[in-house]
């Protein structure tokens, strides 16, 4: 049994709803701009990028490269900054998460690094992973059913186990080469955005609890651990932003 009450953030999602219009915009925009700045951070860290927070808001802010980093951890903070201008963009527009914009949001995402939105043909081993990801025509069977199962899932499963699975499931396939934790973590933002709630961020000193839960997933198919993650996350960024509502 998951140990998070869904009903109670679901409560929580709609009085945040309600009132955030009443909330001042420049606070607003300050946690907005805050959460986008920690979100790009904990994303791209996790992923093994050097920059520390205060050099990621030089880079992000300031367009100030910074000296003994590679060119390579510039580029990904830049372009997970734009990666998650394009997922805001798209759930304004009204469009539910596809192939595409996945293939998108990979490309975004390693733009001039590698050549992003193609699945890889190759064997991929995750480091300290018990889980082999498939290979093969195996692998391509997976993702596609994964955009099948997309429709279904949206409808048999609440909208923040929704979105854990989304990303849990998307990282166990592992569909390209390289960038599938930073695409999976976007990905589910996504799904949580277009569904009324608040994105969410991993810290990255949280990694090891982090891998634990998907591992736990990709193993044994028990997505509990990782959703209890995601839905404590959930109900304290809905919690920040509930205290500024103008009463």
């Amino acid at each position: 049994m998951y140990t998070v009450d869904i009903n109670r953030i679901n409560e929580k999602k709609d009085l945040y709803q309600r009132g955030k219009k009443s909330i001042d915009m420049v606070s607003l925009f300050s946690y907005e701009k805050d959460f986008e700045l920690t979100f790009t951070h904990n994303s791209t860290a996790i992923e093994g990028n050097t920059l520390t927070l205060m050099e990621t808001k030089v880079v992000l802010e300031d367009g100030i490269s910074i000296g003994g980093k590679e060119l390579r951890e510039i580029y990904e903070v830049v372009n997970h900054k734009k990666a998650y201008g394009y997922v805001k963009k798209c759930i304004a527009e009204g469009i539910k998460l596809n192939e595409k914009i996945v293939k998108d949001i990979h490309a975004i995402l390693t733009e001039n690094i590698i050549i992003g939105g193609i699945y890889r043909n190759q064997e991929v081993k995750i480091s300290g992973a018990g889980h082999l990801p498939p290979v093969g025509n195996d692998m391509y069977n997976q993702i596609k059913n994964f955009y099948i199962e997309l429709s279904r899932k949206r409808k048999e499963l609440n909208a923040i186990e929704y979105a854990a699975w989304t990303h849990a499931e998307f990282v166990r396939i592992h569909p390209f080469i390289d960038g599938n934790g930073r695409t999976s973590r976007l990905i589910m933002n996504y799904q949580l955005m277009d569904s009324g709630f608040l994105p969410v961020s991993i810290a990255k000193e949280t990694r090891l609890d982090y891998y634990n839960t998907l591992e736990e997933y990709a193993v044994h198919g028990n997505l509990e651990k990782f959703l209890d993650l995601i839905a404590t996350l959930e109900e304290k960024q809905l919690d920040d932003y509930i205290k500024l509502i103008k009463s």
